[in-house]
């Protein structure tokens, strides 16, 4: 008998379209399908038979519970647990789950952040189905994706202003596409591929370390001899341990119907990374959370614990997540796709230069979209680009734009890619232009990959941006062309339309070393925004030029940008204010204990000889000035941090974290890490990079 292989079972957990195909009568799929095209609305008999299958299929899967899966403003998802069964006749029990059930829940959400939307007395929170995303089921609970929203309707997550900025720039997008003649297209979708980087420390290792726990990264500790210099794990043959933990992650999101494609190590010890295939936007956010919590819980069920911080080690590559953004016509045209003639693809060409001109208008969101509090150890870094938002198009189109922007006729590109021979192969296509992995924002053949983005983080608020942006570039573009009847005067008007945005924007175009000192300069002379703290990027939102953009394109009102601003300032200032608790609390219980005892050990052994030795006398004094330098910044540390109540206004209080905190918990790390390198394995309680690396 033939042994059953992983792909048998892919999509066995996904209440996907196939799957109401099936279990549902034709008129009442046909009525959801034109739900989801937003051509019609669901009905209560609909909603009714869509749930009554919904159900069944669970149960069937040994299914007990549903639950309202949302992403409430904490940056992950949550979820209340509803079972199916219910009291019936003689208190018989029996199994039900209505049309209203699916389609709305409600849950107290007054422990949910809100920015001031609400008062905290005001508990309810309502979740309505996303009927776009199809239901799922993990740990034998129906998990129905929804947004979440107030009493009012004012948005209290990230789907929802998702699924609006998916909506304008689909509108706008449609109205281009059907201005060059294509008037068969009803639907422009973004479609997303998120490549997903991760840690892998051995469980136990991370349970000796209090920092890694409470924060998610170390707050002290010296580099290892070896660490990524050699770059041997990089590419490198995947651990066999490693490898049964990746192999269960895939079995997972198989069953789920997630296209789990590409895996392999990292640059840095112990780092990996996951890449699924490219799917709609609002679907690829769903699956990517639900990638990040299957490698949390099969990492511990392997005996890892997986960091998904930006940042876990200091000295070492950080991880990201980057976005991998398209638009993709409901007819499957990619248009990003230059084509064989990407000169003569004015349509193409007219997309391209809309990115750029909201890119160079709003780089300011797309740096505080991109971060958050952690990406700001890992931005600049020699494995991220800076905070310096640029593109880069690559030569070919980049000699093309420049011809555009100088107002050349000829704009056919002078440098032809010839492919080339390698060993027994008689023909090997040439790409059109490198990879530019030290760009925050690269085109890469049929997209633009954001290599900005954050590891830990949701990208919803990433590709809200993204997408609002390009709509409100792509509005204005539309607005110009809706006048012009033939094919022809588009056609030159959209050449002219380029030409000025390029000679307006050209400014944000960078094909070189991202990382060189010499560009930070060059980006300054240019007059490109460098904002280094993330702190600082949030009131991008609330920019009078944003608020006006976000409401004109039905995304965001500004009291829901002003909430956000709230919300993302405290839950900076609390991540902050946990790393300084933890880090004073170890530095006390745990560094302060062992300095003592190293201090002791030599101390005792110079009295033991009766003389005085020179070696014994360096290293107490040595010993001595690192006690006295402790001392000195842990207190401090300590007072500079209870003097943050003194400002008690919420923007205040995290720069006078950023600009004083900070940098005296820094100071205080360096004598932490010294004394790590000072004192001996038996009397240092923690685990060292070097042991946490060597544990795989």
């Amino acid at each position: 008998m033939t042994e059953k292989h992983p792909f048998d079972d892919f999509g066995i957990n996904l209440f996907s379209e196939s799957v109401m195909k099936e279990c549902l009568p034709h008129p009442i799929y046909t009525k959801w399908k034109t739900a989801t095209r937003k051509e019609d609305a669901l009905d209560r008999n609909t909603a009714d038979a869509i749930a009554h299958a919904m159900k069944t299929w669970a149960m069937e899967k040994g299914c007990t519970h549903f639950t309202h899966w949302f992403q409430p403003l904490t940056g992950s998802t949550a979820e209340k647990h509803d079972s199916f069964i219910e009291p019936g006749d003689h208190n018989q029990p029996i199994s039900r789950f209505s049309g209203k059930s699916l389609i709305k829940g409600e849950g107290d959400a007054s422990s949910f952040p809100s920015g001031g939307l609400r008062a905290t007395f005001e508990a309810r929170g309502y979740t309505y189905w996303d009927c776009t995303s199809p239901a799922f089921i993990r740990d034998n609970v129906l998990c129905i994706p929804t947004i979440f929203v107030s009493y009012n309707g004012e948005t209290l997550d990230k789907k929802a202003p998702l699924l609006k900025s998916a909506e304008a720039i689909s509108k706008q997008a449609t109205r281009i596409v059907n201005l060059f003649k294509d008037k068969d297209i009803k639907r422009v979708n973004a479609m997303v591929g998120l490549e997903q980087e991760y840690f892998l420390i051995d469980k136990q290792q991370y349970q000796k370390r209090m920092d890694l726990m409470h924060t998610g990264r170390t707050l002290f500790g010296s580099m290892p001899p070896k660490s990524m210099d050699i770059r041997g794990h990089y590419f490198g043959s995947i651990p066999e341990r490693v490898q049964a933990f990746m192999s269960d992650v895939d079995k997972e999101l198989w069953k789920l119907g997630i296209y789990a494609n590409t895996e392999h190590n990292e640059v840095a010890p112990c780092q990996f990374e996951i890449a699924p295939l490219f799917i709609d936007v609002n679907v690829a956010i769903d699956q990517n959370l639900i990638i990040m919590d299957v490698l949390k819980k099969q990492a511990d069920r392997h005996g890892f614990a997986c960091l998904l911080h930006e940042k876990p080690f200091q000295g070492v590559n950080g991880s990201g997540k980057h976005n991998n953004w398209s638009l993709v016509t409901d007819d499957g045209q990619n248009l990003l796709e230059p084509g064989d003639r990407p000169h003569e693809n004015i349509r193409f060409l007219l997309f391209v230069c809309a990115i750029i001109e909201a890119v160079d208008t709003y780089p300011e969101l797309l740096r505080m979209a991109a971060s958050c509090y952690g990406n700001d150890y890992r931005l600049g870094a020699d494995e991220a680009p800076p905070a310096v938002i640029s593109i880069c198009m690559g030569d070919e189109l980049e000699i093309i734009l420049e011809k555009l922007r100088k107002g050349e006729h000829e704009l056919k590109n002078e440098v032809e890619t010839q492919p080339y021979a390698i060993a027994n192969l008689s023909y090997v296509p040439k790409d059109t232009s490198d990879r530019n992995r030290t760009s925050p924002f690269a085109f890469t053949g049929n997209k633009f990959e954001f290599r900005m983005v954050g590891s830990s983080r949701s990208a919803s608020t990433t590709n809200i941006i993204l997408n609002t942006i390009v709509a409100d570039s792509l509005s204005r573009i539309a607005d110009e062309l809706q006048n012009y009847k033939y094919i022809d005067d588009i056609r030159k008007k959209s050449l002219t339309i380029c030409r000025n945005i390029l000679q307006k924007h050209h400014r944000i175009l960078f094909s070189g070393d991202g990382y060189s000192e010499e560009w930070l300069k060059e980006a300054d002379r240019r007059g490109l925004p460098n904002i280094a703290h993330y702190i600082d990027s949030i009131q991008a939102l609330i920019d009078d030029k944003a608020i006006a953009m976000f409401e004109r394109n039905k995304v965001y009102n500004e009291l829901e940008l002003q909430a956000r601003v709230d919300i993302l300032t405290e839950e900076y200032r609390k991540s902050v204010k946990a790393e300084v608790l933890t880090l004073l609390n170890i530095s006390k219980k745990e560094i302060l204990p062992a300095l003592v005892k190293e201090i002791k050990f030599y101390s005792d052994a110079q009295n033991s000889l009766g003389i005085e030795n020179a070696y014994y006398q360096r290293k107490i004094k040595h010993l001595l000035q690192l006690l006295h330098d402790f001392d000195e910044h842990y207190h401090e540390l300590k007072e500079k941090m209870e003097n943050r109540e003194q400002h008690p206004e919420n923007r205040a209080k995290a720069k006078y974290l950023d600009t004083v905190v900070l940098p005296a918990m820094d100071a205080l790390r360096t004598v932490i890490d010294n004394i790590e390198e000072s004192i001996s394995r038996e009397h240092y309680p923690f685990p060292t990079y070097d042991d946490m690396f060597m544990a795989m």
